[in-house]
């Protein structure tokens, strides 16, 4: 099997390059809750390459010291001389047995200070439709799919107001077939929503 080169990379870049041509203000972030340096980190927004694409996201096992449950994209810190790219294609490649050749990476998009001290750079690319993922379980509890029209779309997100760290944190989760999509994933995703307005391209 070989990396997606069709209609959807093209059609994806077109839109990542546009929306990333322009400066855009109030982008979410969680900068001002973080209390040190923060450590360098990616992840990888894997989209599958179909009629109706949709985002491989991660559920983390529930026994897992930090995080516990929490539905991330495959990602982790950057190991020393990688770098965002690099290091997200490394990371789904432990987390799920995603072959990094098999992903068209259209572009790393706005960085994500995390509270909990992480400098995260999401990285999008585009891969084959059902590949034979494999999780692995001391990362990974499960995976699922969303169609981008979902995942996108902002208006199926709720938005939240909680104090934290001293201070009133907002915050926006979505439901989908049982798993709860917040935090930072939802805030990197509608981000990234901003910058690519796709929910009636897709």
């Amino acid at each position: 099997m070989s990396a997606p080169a069709g209609k959807l990379v093209d059609r994806l870049q077109a839109i990542f390059d546009e929306g990333h041509g322009i400066e855009l203000p109030g982008l979410l972030t969680d900068k001002e809750f973080a209390d040190r340096d923060p450590r360098p980190a990616a992840v990888l927004i894997p989209v599958t390459d179909r009629e109706q694409p949709g985002a491989i996201l991660t559920q983390r096992p529930r026994g897992m010291r930090n995080h516990p449950g929490q539905v991330a994209f495959p990602g982790g810190k950057l190991d020393p001389g990688e770098d965002a790219v690099e290091a997200a294609l490394r990371e789904a490649h432990e987390e799920l047995a995603l072959d990094p050749s098999l992903v068209r990476v259209i572009g790393a998009t706005d960085r994500y200070h995390t509270g909990t001290g992480f400098d995260v750079t999401p990285v999008l690319g585009v891969i084959p439709p059902d590949l034979p993922l494999v999780p692995n379980p001391g990362e990974v509890d499960s995976w699922f799919e969303v169609p981008l029209k979902v995942l996108f779309d902002r208006s199926n997100y709720t938005e939240h107001r909680a104090q934290w760290r001293g201070a009133e944190r907002r915050y926006y989760e979505l439901h989908f077939e049982g798993y709860r999509i917040w935090g930072v994933t939802a805030a990197i995703i509608f981000n990234l929503s901003r910058r690519l307005e796709i929910t009636e391209t897709f």
